[in-house]
């Protein structure tokens, strides 16, 4: 009959983790099955306690470091106007501190150049630096260190 107290244990343990994300209660409501597993088979509540205690350091030894990695990693991909920065565009009209447009992936965007004394003449390339907001930082492509 532990054997059902393990699998609740899991259960809770697995809805904890759902919510959290922490990956320490993934790892305990793993545990939680496989002394649920030794329970199923007949073993007694020290080994049913032991197989608990052993998976659980194992997990936070073997895998807990691996999940953290993962999960600390930067997309691969980036998304809306960060998909921008590093793209060439072409200017449209003169870009100054005042403004300007540029042609940036098929769409017409506002722009200003990153230096402010700098002027950017329409049908030159230009690199977008940042997006501030609905404006695009460029520079001049020749221009590039």
């Amino acid at each position: 009959m532990s054997w059902i107290i393990w699998l609740l244990s899991a259960a809770v343990l697995g809805v904890v983790e759902f919510f959290t994300l922490a990956v320490v209660f993934g790892l305990l409501a793993g545990a939680a099955v496989l002394a649920a597993i030794a329970a199923g088979f007949g073993a007694p509540v020290l080994v049913q306690v032991l197989v608990f205690a052993v998976a659980t350091v194992a997990g936070m030894l073997l895998v807990r470091p691996v999940a953290l990695r993962h999960m600390a990693r930067t997309p691969m991909t980036r998304e809306g106007s960060d998909a921008l920065v590093g793209r060439s565009a072409l200017a449209l009209s003169e870009v100054g501190v005042s403004g300007g447009l540029i042609k940036l992936s098929g769409e017409e965007w506002s722009a200003r150049p990153l230096d402010d004394t700098e002027v950017i003449a329409a049908g030159t390339l230009v690199d977008v630096l940042e997006i501030d907001g609905a404006t695009a930082v460029v520079y001049e492509r020749d221009k590039l260190p």
